[in-house]
This record gives C-alpha cells, structure tokens and sequence, in this order.
C-alpha cells in the first residue's frame, strides 16, 4: 500500500509542479486562449500566478517532508489543502462549461484523497 501512496503522490505532484509552472510562468492572455484555460481571461494575473505559486508549492508538500522525513504530516496536509483546490478548480470549469477538465479534477480530488487517507490513517509509518 506504501508504494500505491507514493505513487498516487509522485502522480500529484507531478500535476502540480506542470500547473504551478505553467499558471506560474506564461502569460495570463496566452493561458485563455487554450482549452481549459478559458477561465483565466476573466481571473486577474495576480491571482493566476498566486494559484501558481500554490500549485508548485503543493508538488514540494507532497514528496519532500516524506523523503527527507521531516515533519511527514505535511504530506496528507497538503493532500486535504489540493482536495480543497480540485474543488474550486471543478466549480470554475463546471462555470465554463468544461466537463471534461471537470472529470479531470475529480480524478486528482480522488488522488489526494486516498494520499490524505492513507498517510493520515491506516498506513502511516
């Protein structure tokens, strides 16, 4: 079960690292004109880079307090705080009309979920 969690977080972070890079890094304009990204023509910069700077910050909660085994509770912290974004993220693409992107967030909602449960409970170290 271990490996299952380590692979569901590695899967998350890897999420989270492209959209913190991306939401980070490229221009807000240029984000609206892509699939998904609609709803960044109606969001201000400051708060796309600010849910950049989230995103990259949650890949690094993550994996790192559980490699370098410093303050591991971090770890399902962080996975409650990116089911909490998923849920923002399904209500903004349910707003425009992406069904898709909103099957996509429930698909990381449930990752973060079994990460926050299985480092929380039953198979904590």
């Amino acid at each position: 079960m271990n490996i299952a969690l380590w692979i569901a977080a590695g899967l998350l972070a890897t999420v989270a690292l492209a959209g913190g890079i991306t939401k980070t890094f490229v221009p807000r304009k240029k984000l609206a004109s892509h699939r998904g990204g609609r709803w960044t023509g109606d969001a201000s910069d400051g708060f796309v880079k600010t849910l950049g700077v989230l995103e990259l910050l949650a890949a690094v909660g993550l994996i790192l307090p559980a490699v370098l085994d410093i303050a591991p509770v971090l770890v399902p912290v962080t996975a409650i705080c990116w089911i909490l974004l998923m849920v923002g993220a399904m209500i903004t693409h349910l707003r425009c009309d992406e069904a898709r992107f909103v099957a996509l967030n429930a698909v990381y909602l449930a990752l973060a979920a079994f990460v926050a449960w299985g480092r929380l409970g039953p198979f904590t170290d």
